[in-house]
């Protein structure tokens, strides 16, 4: 093997129950010079089916990076990131929390359950897509990230 081998495009786990922002944060990655794999997921008991690879999600890729909202339908997205950071197999995938919430429970809640970052989603679109595009350029460019 040879350092020149491609590697293989990073898998993104977005964890969002709203149509809009789903569709943003793809239209803000859309022009994106990265080669990466986008799966998206609307509530945190799909989120867990996910990363477990069970029912619908049998073959899914385990992500590099996790970009998860904290108010979720089915189970809250504290608890899936709760969830993530206290198994084993999950700890170690970076979680970024971006959500609307600007409430300093859920800021200090978040950091308390390890997320890596949180992140308050702007409703400027302008402001979103920088967000978006910075969390990619940090997160799948800048930071080396563990090895699955």
């Amino acid at each position: 093997m040879t350092l020149e081998m491609e590697e293989k495009p990073k898998t993104i786990l977005l964890v969002e129950d709203n149509k809009a922002d789903v569709r943003l944060v793809e239209e803000a990655l859309k022009n994106s010079s990265l080669t990466y794999e986008m799966a998206m997921v609307r509530d945190g008991v799909a989120a867990m089916a996910y990363l477990h690879q069970s029912g619908e999600y049998a073959a899914a890729s385990r992500p590099d990076l996790i970009i998860l909202d904290l108010n979720l339908p089915k189970k809250d997205g504290r608890e899936v990131l709760a969830e993530i950071k206290t198994n084993p197999q999950f700890k170690r995938i970076p979680v970024i929390v971006l959500t609307t919430s600007k409430n300093e429970d859920d800021i200090q809640q978040s950091y308390d359950l390890n997320a890596n970052c949180f992140i308050t989603k702007s409703r400027n679109l302008s402001q979103l897509f920088t967000i978006v595009r910075r969390i990619e350029e940090f997160w799948l460019t800048t930071v080396t990230l563990p090895s699955q």
